[in-house]
């Protein structure tokens, strides 16, 4: 039987490989990382029954508290927020998945292992329950909402404007830095001169659908907090096709984009300092040059 000595050492020698080991009750799963250029994904190596586990619980609870890398996804069961999710999982992330129907969320993500979380959050439900959801563990917060169409014609502005202040509003109690919206292109399509645009019109059928992002957007570049704003086009939900293409604020107002790539780009955000404070459209198209995300965040300047 290994006695705690060794399993302190194995236990130090694993952070040194790797400085998120993923802990829970008395398994502890070595995770390394591949050394390619790309954000490298990580691959179990094995997994240690450990006796007296128990010698070690609090070191690691303060480790991987240290290290943390949970990102806490709203409307995670969404088509764009399953996206999301997956791509978090594939590159080590660990997600913790707010949602309102925990049964429609176990049947989304039933295959997925102890990397992640699901818990109940309503983001029309007030900043307080929020809280408690996004709890003092995820690092940074990406918002997927957006209402289903219905009879209710204010539920566009309960989700897209004060569901996402509350979001925000949870942030700064808990001292959350980073913020990712995925938001809409044509939210200002008034000031744009697109107010006959047949999409803006449609999509402010709904109830103002855009004005209320778009004061959800402005909240958001008001609060301190770090933000990529995210504005795609039309979304499709087959395969991305074609290159993408990304603009400054209120430039494009036509174009569509696969929901796996609007999830891609919310992702890459994260981890790039040319994504900090920045409000970006996103179309796909075939004639576009294939660019790095470092090369395009970059091109967009900060207002």
């Amino acid at each position: 039987m290994a006695s705690p000595l060794i399993i302190k050492t194995c236990y130090l020698s694993a952070r040194h490989l790797h400085p998120h080991p993923h802990h829970h009750h008395h398994h502890c799963s070595f995770l390394f990382s591949t050394t390619s250029p790309k954000p490298p994904k990580f691959h179990s190596l094995k997994s240690i029954k450990m006796e007296g586990a128990n010698e070690i619980t609090e070191e690691a609870k303060e480790n991987v508290n240290q290290n943390k890398r949970k990102i806490f996804v709203a409307g995670a069961t969404g088509s764009t927020g399953k996206s999301i999710v997956e791509q978090l999982l594939a590159k080590g992330f660990e997600v913790k998945a707010g949602v309102r129907d925990l049964a429609k969320a176990r049947a989304t993500f039933s295959k997925h292992g102890p990397s992640l979380q699901i818990v109940i959050a309503d983001v029309t439900e007030g900043s307080d329950k929020l809280v408690q959801a996004i709890g003092d563990d995820s690092e940074a917060v990406i918002c997927a909402t957006g209402f289903r169409p219905g009879w209710d014609l204010f539920a566009p502005w309960k989700v897209d404007n004060l569901g996402t202040v509350n979001l925000v509003e949870a942030c700064r109690k808990l001292g959350v830095k980073r913020f990712i919206l995925i938001s809409s292109i044509l939210v200002n399509g008034a000031a744009m001169g697109q107010i006959l645009n047949p999409a803006y019109i449609f999509l402010n059928i709904f109830g103002l659908t855009l004005v209320a992002k778009l004061q959800a957007e402005n909240h958001i570049r008001k609060s301190g907090i770090n933000y990529t704003i995210v504005r795609p086009g039309g979304l499709r939900n087959e395969p991305p096709s074609g290159n993408l293409v990304m603009e400054p604020e209120d430039t494009l107002y036509e174009g569509t984009i696969s929901r796996d790539l609007v999830a891609e780009v919310a992702v890459e955000a994260l981890g790039l300092p040319e994504a900090s404070y920045k409000v970006v459209e996103i179309v796909s198209r075939a004639d576009a040059p294939k660019r790095t995300y470092e090369d395009l965040f970059g091109s967009i300047k900060q207002k």
